[in-house]
């Protein structure tokens, strides 16, 4: 179970069913909001996994922010969050807002960026706050800093990739070249 967490809490049961198959079986049962729900209150990595596939993307609404968010226990977590259901929701951009504010937690600012990178179209406007993001982890000395930056170069990259005037006007790409320069030559 520790080997499946990059940053966080580990899960109370793992069965160690992959990924692949967990997804499978998710979309095999549709969409079902309130049994996502539920199994997102499990303390069982595989039906917290599965909860992602089979909640409603037009559901998660500002209301619900709180209770997903609050189950973020690990980056294997809140990468599944953004890639099955954060950047599906409707509600996005002020989820974005919401997970990348100063005192947000680290794991819903990482799900909110690697989100923001699987967005179809992602926003110039996300390229400020997540700088910043990653600036206050580096700034506070966060063992979540290299976890930021892993979430902001998915989203500059994906950003970038759209046009020259998203990759050449983007300050992020020299400052997380930059600090993560330093970082690693200490």
């Amino acid at each position: 179970a520790d080997s499946m967490r990059l940053y966080g809490k580990p899960y109370g049961l793992n069965y160690g069913v992959s990924l692949p198959t967990l997804r499978t079986l998710a979309r095999a049962e549709g969409t079902d909001h309130e049994f996502a729900r539920y199994l997102y209150q499990q303390d069982v990595r595989c039906l917290r996994l599965a909860a992602f596939h089979i909640a409603d993307p037009a559901r998660f609404l500002p209301a619900e922010f709180a209770f997903w968010g609050g189950g973020l226990l690990n980056s294997e977590l809140a990468e599944e969050a953004a890639f099955a259901l954060l950047s599906r929701s409707e509600a996005f951009s002020a989820l974005f807002e919401a997970w990348t504010a100063p005192g947000a937690p680290c794991l819903e600012q990482y799900a909110a960026l690697m989100a923001a990178a699987r967005a179809p179209h992602p926003s110039p406007a996300w390229i400020a706050p997540t700088v910043e993001a990653v600036r206050r982890a580096a700034s506070d000395n966060a063992p979540a800093a290299r976890l930021l930056a892993q979430g902001a170069v998915a989203l500059l990259a994906a950003a970038g990739s759209l046009n020259d005037e998203n990759r050449l006007a983007s300050p992020a790409a020299e400052y997380l070249r930059d600090e993560l320069g330093w970082r690693l030559d200490a």
